[in-house]
């Protein structure tokens, strides 16, 4: 495959692929093998993206930080929509952005009607991409489906408390190929599925 175009240049402010970086240096933690492989198709080094992280952690933890919104604007431009959702009694916007690293998939924010605050940061489905096909155990691979795919092919699910403030966990139940109960435990990254723990449901 050949490397994704990125145009980087040493002296450049904080860039779309940077911001990439990011989300991957994340999902290291859990996964490290496909983080590799498309480190290696972006044409960067673990530097290249250590480096990223930390100018990332820098803005984020500055004692005057931008508004989260406006740092995503300032990184990844204009998104490409901004939809109007209704969550509970809540109206709120979901504005997305494209990531060349995963085409299939848009970056997704969750603001207030109102603007300013972030109450959710994650990776969806695009518009119009083919959903995965999630009917047993062997179908949750490593960055197969997002959470919310996740949780609706094997409804109903229970989440579970992430590690962090960019992890998500789900626990279910899902048949293996055999047609043998599992419960699985799944950790998402970013919104990004990233490994299952799994074992054979007991028997009442």
């Amino acid at each position: 495959m050949d490397p994704v175009p990125t145009g980087r240049r040493p002296t450049a402010p904080f860039t779309p692929l940077d911001f990439q970086l990011v989300l991957l240096r994340r999902m290291a933690d859990h996964n490290p093998g496909p983080v590799e492989d498309a480190r290696h198709r972006l044409g960067v080094s673990l530097a290249d993206m250590r480096e990223a992280n930390r100018r990332w952690q820098a803005m984020v933890r500055s004692p005057r930080p931008r508004p989260a919104l406006s740092r995503y604007r300032s990184v990844l431009g204009e998104p490409e929509s901004r939809t109007p959702r209704r969550i509970g009694d809540l109206d709120c916007e979901a504005w997305q952005w494209p990531l060349p690293l995963w085409p299939g998939l848009r970056f997704e924010v969750l603001t207030p009607a109102s603007g300013g605050a972030v109450w959710n940061e994650w990776l969806v489905r695009a518009p119009g991409a083919p959903a995965p096909g999630l009917r047993t155990v062997e179908d949750l691979t490593p960055w197969s489906c997002t959470v919310d795919e996740a949780a609706r092919a094997f409804a109903p699910a229970r989440p579970l408390e992430g590690t962090a403030p960019t992890r998500w966990g789900l626990a279910f139940t899902a048949p293996d190929a055999a047609g043998v109960p599992q419960e699985v435990v799944a950790e998402f990254t970013w919104g990004l599925l990233q490994r299952t723990a799994v074992s054979e449901r007991r028997r009442p």
